[in-house]
């Protein structure tokens, strides 16, 4: 008997433009983020993916549904799929979906729950936010700046604002207040990342006003930040360096000298960019003498987990190369693709872009324009963020100076416009 394709399913993925394997490969991802597990005994495959539109499998297991309910934002029964009558099978349950997943894949279930009795909310719901906004995070790390990440982003932040008005606790409605702004800053983030800088000025406010309510200043470090990286891509340095002396006035930066050198490592790109190139060499020995202190192991939110020795080389390669310093900033790239992991395929791309830029400034025509094609291996066939196209953009544009006419130039940008610019 032939199966019933499951159209919703399929419509969905069409609608976002999702391959089988790029569908697979994002799922995985979220499940190994939430498992903490680098290897698994069995991934999902494009394989999967197929018989979950063709109506083969009409119930995926616990995990497939919680990943893909969060990379979709959306249940398993909305997206066709047709949960097993359970008094016709005595089949147990994945024991990962008791473990790991019994919170992150019940989210729908939760909301309908309270909009019945309006029970108080309390540390349970609490923590099932966080595991969400570590989903969203993680989806983030491999896809950068997108329109999916912010959507979910911003429906977690509104399901917390919500949550809050019935909070048990004075302390579980800061513990919401803050998820609040964590989950707006990732929106905030991502809008950045992409390059959409007017909603990522409203995100950003919005953020702000929530960490505020949450007392948290980690998550203001956080804000300032992204509001200091904004400024930047405007080409308003001075707003750049005055928000990144924001983000090191705050308390955080007093109590864990991570979150100190990120905010001294933020203030030397503003510094180069104004040209003050004795401040941002200080800046940057600042940001590494104090993240030698900083403890590795003490337990952080998910958002700061890109930073940390890899990424202060990539941030060492930006200041570097505006200060004319290229063979320095090569090096410092070199360094930062040698430590950045592979989960990081966002970051590890633009610092690839980074290294081929300081090959160019440096004469180095060819090597740079084939360092710039692991760019894209580097993010594995998926659109490029609106940041990475613009540092290409840098990359052409110094191209042309550098090489106007010539063959090889020619050649780049024929790969310019079907790979760089493709949507």
């Amino acid at each position: 008997m032939p199966h019933a394709r499951n159209e919703a399913f399929i419509s969905w993925m069409e609608k976002n433009g999702w391959t089988a394997l790029e569908l697979a490969r994002a799922l995985n991802t979220v499940i190994r983020d939430v498992t903490q597990k680098t290897a698994m005994d069995r991934e999902l495959s494009q394989v999967t993916v197929r018989k979950w539109r063709s109506g083969e499998t009409t119930w995926p297991q616990a995990r497939a549904r919680m990943a893909l309910e969060q990379v979709s934002g959306r249940s398993a029964p909305d997206l066709g799929f047709v949960p097993p009558d359970r008094r016709k099978s005595t089949a147990p349950e994945d024991p990962l979906h008791r473990r790991a997943f019994i919170t992150a894949a019940s989210v729908a279930a939760g909301v309908v729950a309270l909009s019945g009795a309006a029970p108080s909310v309390g540390s349970g719901d609490v923590l099932r936010l966080g595991q969400q906004l570590d989903l969203v995070n993680a989806l983030d790390d491999q896809h950068g700046g997108h329109d999916r990440v912010e959507k979910a982003a911003l429906a977690g932040a509104q399901e917390a604002v919500a949550l809050q008005e019935r909070a048990a606790t004075q302390r579980t409605r800061q513990r919401l207040f803050a998820l609040a702004a964590d989950f707006t800053a990732t929106a905030a983030w991502s809008c950045v990342d992409a390059r959409e800088r007017v909603r990522a000025r409203s995100h950003l406010d919005r953020a702000l006003y929530l960490a505020g309510l949450a007392q948290d200043p980690a998550l203001t470090l956080r804000v300032w930040n992204s509001v200091s990286m904004l400024a930047h891509q405007q080409g308003r340095h001075a707003e750049s360096l005055a928000a990144g002396q924001a983000a090191k006035a705050t308390g955080i930066t007093r109590r864990d000298p991570l979150y100190a050198s990120l905010a001294h490592a933020r203030t030397a790109i503003a510094h180069a960019h104004l040209d003050e190139s004795h401040q941002a060499l200080r800046a940057l020995d600042l940001a590494a003498t104090v993240l030698a202190k900083a403890d590795p192991d003490l337990p952080r939110p998910s958002w700061i987990a890109f930073y940390g020795l890899a990424e202060l080389h990539a941030l060492t390669a930006i200041v570097r190369d505006r200060l004319g310093d290229a063979a320095d900033a090569e090096a410092a790239s070199y360094r930062a693709l040698a430590a950045l992991p592979q989960a990081f395929r966002r970051n590890r791309g633009l610092a690839t872009a980074r290294l081929a830029l300081a090959q160019l400034h440096q004469g180095d025509v060819e090597q740079a324009t084939g360092t710039t094609g692991r760019v894209f291996t580097e993010m594995g066939g998926s659109p490029l963020p609106g940041r990475m196209r613009s540092l290409l953009g840098d990359f052409h544009r110094d191209l042309i100076t550098l090489a106007p006419g010539s063959q090889i130039a020619q050649d780049w940008a024929d790969r310019y416009r079907t790979e760089w610019s493709r949507p």
